[in-house]
């Protein structure tokens, strides 16, 4: 009898063991969920053989590494034909959006057009193409770098001053809007500009122009000139000839490694940015790509760097200047 109770025990615990093996599957840890993958957007410059432009793509991958967007970045080397050919790929790819810095406005129209046509969001960036088939123009604005310098300028002067303005090229439309806005801000009859000439590279640099000015021009109380390099070569043209001292001089673009690093050790007196736009044009790409909307054109604000700016110099940007004398 004990060993038929025995016998009865153990069929019985092999009745209960299959429910008991399968609750153990309800135990098991959940899988782990894979991250998103990051959105691909499709980027053409037209060059990064100058700082400026290498400012541009270094300020777009960073912004898009932080917005966990993934880009591919193609180089047009300065040649219309080369973007062209770089946006009907991105085209036929069908990438979720792009962003282009067109190296011929003309040139680049249709290409952009047809991506917009085909339901492409389309990112802008520094020049304008032709007619309206794009989603957002990100540019800086010379106007306003301008009108902020003349502003500057106008505060330290006080109503009076003799003035050496150092433009661009005689064919840069930046330059040109540049010199109107900056005047404009210095009408008061207390102001002279005591010599006005443009560069004209690399035969005439804000160096050789600013030894003229010093040959013509007994007193100069200011010295702007249209980009930081311009600038800092007048600083030295006036050094060595010992009269550096009591010129307040202003350069325009705001690179660290150059305008602003030139503030910070006393050449120059302000520096006013020329951002690139790069990381503006992500941030308005993560927008779109959310199914969001975003003006048709931005302008990213200028501002100064000087002694009394409030952000310690060399710190808190990474915009580098654009020569407003670039196409």
């Amino acid at each position: 009898m004990r060993h038929v109770m025995v016998y009865r025990a153990f069929l019985l615990s092999l009745a209960i063991l299959p429910p008991l093996v399968g609750c153990t599957k309800w135990a098991e840890p959940p899988v782990a969920q894979q991250p998103a993958k990051p959105l691909v957007v499709g980027v053409s410059l037209c060059k990064t053989d100058s700082p400026w432009r290498v400012q541009m793509k270094t300020d777009i991958e960073t912004a898009a590494k932080h917005g966990n967007l993934q880009i591919e970045v193609a180089d047009a080397q300065d040649d219309a034909a080369k973007q062209q050919a770089q946006l009907d790929e991105f085209l036929g790819r069908r990438a979720k959006l792009v962003i282009v810095s067109p190296k011929d406005a003309q040139a680049i129209t249709e290409p952009v057009a047809k991506l917009y046509d085909a339901g492409i969001p389309v990112i802008v960036l520094d020049r304008a193409v032709i007619g309206d088939k794009y989603t957002c123009l990100i540019a800086a604005d010379p106007k306003q770098i301008g009108a902020e310098a003349g502003k500057w300028l106008a505060e330290r002067l006080q109503g009076k001053g003799k003035i050496v303005e150092i433009q661009g090229p005689v064919d840069s439309v930046p330059a040109e809007d540049l010199h109107t806005a900056f005047r404009a801000k210095l009408l008061d009859p207390g102001y002279h500009f005591v010599f006005d000439a443009h560069v004209d590279p690399p035969k005439v640099d804000g160096g050789k122009l600013m030894t003229e000015a010093l040959g013509r021009v007994e007193q100069i109380d200011a010295v702007f000139a249209y980009d930081d390099a311009a600038a800092y070569a007048a600083y030295q043209a006036a050094k060595a000839a010992g009269r550096e001292k009591d010129v307040l001089f202003l350069g325009v673009g705001g690179m660290t490694a150059a305008g602003v690093a030139y503030v910070s050790q006393g050449i120059l007196n302000a520096t006013f940015l020329v951002p690139t736009g790069g990381a503006e044009a992500v941030a308005a790409a993560a927008k779109l790509l959310r199914g969001q909307q975003v003006p048709k054109k931005i302008v990213p604000a200028t501002r100064v760097f000087s002694k009394e700016s409030s952000l310690p110099l060399g710190e808190g940007h990474s915009k580098s200047p654009l020569p407003l004398g670039e196409g």
